[in-house]
Order: C-alpha cells, then sequence, then structure tokens
C-alpha cells in the first residue's frame, strides 16, 4: 500500500477522533448524575468508535487471547505499551472498568481531560513520587472495593516497536499492598499505531492476556520479573516474525533499576 495513500486514511481518521472528541467530551458531562457503571459505559461510547473507526478507515483489526483467563474478582492489569490504541481499546474491552493511574497533567488538556476528570482515575504528581504511590495505594484499595480493576503500564510510556522498556514495580507493590492478583497482558498495537508516528498501518493486533499472577508471599521485583518473562515472552509469539531479532531487542535485564512507582 502507498504511502500517500495511508497517509490520506491516516488524516481520515485523525479527522473523525478529533470531531469525536470535541462532540462527545462536552456531552459527558450530561452522565455525571447516572451511576458510575452506566457513566463509564456511555464515556466508553468514544472509545469504541475511535477504534471503530481505525479499523474501518485504516484497517486496523484486532484479535483477543486468554479471554478466559480474566478473573470474576479484584485484579490489577500490567500491560505492555507500545501505543495509544490499547489505552483506547482495554478501556472498554475488558469486563470490568478500569482505573488508569496517570500523570495529572492530562486533565488539563481540553475536551479530552474534561472526559478523565468525570471518572474514577487516580492523577498522580509525578514529582512526588513516594506521596504519589501512597495515593495510588489509597485510591485503589476504595476503587478495588468498589469492583474496578487498576491498569498500569510497568514499561511507564510507550515503547518502539520490537523494544522492551524497564519495568517498573509500581504496579506489583500495588497488588501486593491491595492482596490482589495481576493480570499481565501482551500487545504489539505499535506495528499498526506506532509511537510518535502519524501514519496508520492496516494490520492485525493481538491482544494476549495471561492467566492471574497471585502476589501472596511475592516481593514486589519478583513479581514483577515474573509478569516481564511472561509479557515479552509473549510478544515474541504474536509479534511479526521479524521484528524480535536479536540485533533489534533491548533488554531490560541488563540495566535492571531500582523499584519505583
Amino acid at each position: 500500500m502507498s504511502t500517500p495513500f495511508l497517509f490520506l486514511r491516516s488524516v481520515v481518521f485523525t479527522l473523525l477522533m478529533t470531531v469525536a472528541t470535541l462532540i462527545w467530551a462536552p456531552v459527558c458531562f450530561v452522565f455525571a448524575p447516572l451511576p458510575y457503571n452506566y457513566r463509564y459505559f456511555l464515556t466508553g461510547l468514544w472509545n469504541r468508535f475511535v477504534i471503530n473507526s481505525a479499523r474501518i478507515v485504516c484497517g486496523i483489526r484486532y484479535q483477543i487471547k486468554g479471554a478466559e483467563n480474566l478473573p470474576d474478582s479484584p485484579a490489577i492489569v500490567l500491560s505492555k505499551h507500545q501505543s495509544a490504541w490499547e489505552t483506547i481499546f482495554l478501556f472498554y474491552a475488558l469486563p470490568r472498568p478500569l482505573v488508569y493511574v496517570f500523570k495529572k497533567e492530562l486533565l488539563y488538556i481540553p475536551f479530552f481531560g474534561w472526559g478523565l476528570a468525570l471518572l474514577r482515575m487516580i492523577p498522580i504528581d509525578r514529582s512526588k513520587a513516594k506521596d504519589a504511590f501512597a495515593h495510588v495505594v489509597e485510591q485503589g484499595k476504595k476503587r478495588l472495593a468498589g469492583g474496578q480493576w487498576i491498569i498500569m503500564f510497568p514499561e511507564g510510556t510507550r515503547s518502539y516497536v520490537g523494544k522492551q522498556g524497564k519495568y517498573k514495580s509500581g504496579g506489583t507493590r500495588l497488588a501486593i499492598d491491595t492482596g490482589v492478583p495481576v493480570i499481565p497482558i501482551a500487545l504489539n498495537a505499535g506495528e499498526c499505531w506506532a509511537k510518535n508516528s502519524f501514519i496508520k498501518k492496516p494490520g492485525l493486533i493481538t491482544v494476549s492476556i495471561g492467566k492471574p499472577i497471585s502476589s501472596t508471599g511475592r516481593t514486589p521485583s519478583e513479581l514483577m520479573q515474573q509478569v516481564e518473562n511472561w509479557i515479552e515472552s509473549e510478544m515474541r509469539v504474536i509479534s511479526s516474525p521479524d521484528i524480535y531479532s536479536n540485533d533489534k531487542v533491548s533488554h531490560s535485564l541488563e540495566a535492571a533499576t531500582p523499584d519505583s512507582a
């Protein structure tokens, strides 16, 4: 498929997403008085629209592997992070409302931030790491007790396709403090919707869900190592064959860092 055609499709998709955001964010205020699960579902219609627009306009399809592994109980989701696609998709695709832990600056984005502010997310001040984690634990316990799942991206930021970021143990620390299991998720969204790329490429995204991993009797680093091993091993299964060649893979174990939230 030619680059000009891909660019044109990406332009159309971006326009659709922008218009949908400008319309739907103010509409979400109408949902504010509703019970939270209804409000969450209705807000998530924007997410469905964006994912379906990406499929129809850009040819970005998806499949879910391992959905049977999702428990009907409180849990913390720890996902690979390659793209904006998964932050949009997982919001409505998982069976329980998700609580995202994100930097508070996102709340200041016009329209998009307004919608976030109406949901029970956990914004944090990254400049105050110790206080931020205490806040996450306090709010996380409330959200889990309310039937929600907490989702975190252990690499902290999006990684490039074929690369592996440094896994930080904030998510496993939270799992141990709250006594719930973690659900590892691997996905290859970056192959279609790459980090820092305007062009969206057609293809099939695989979202692979692992079995819940108990946090009982574990240290944060041990638990995160198991999560990392599963996710990165699964990435080599679901990714295009030529992506994880030895010259492209970044091994985080060689540059391990202290645990941080």
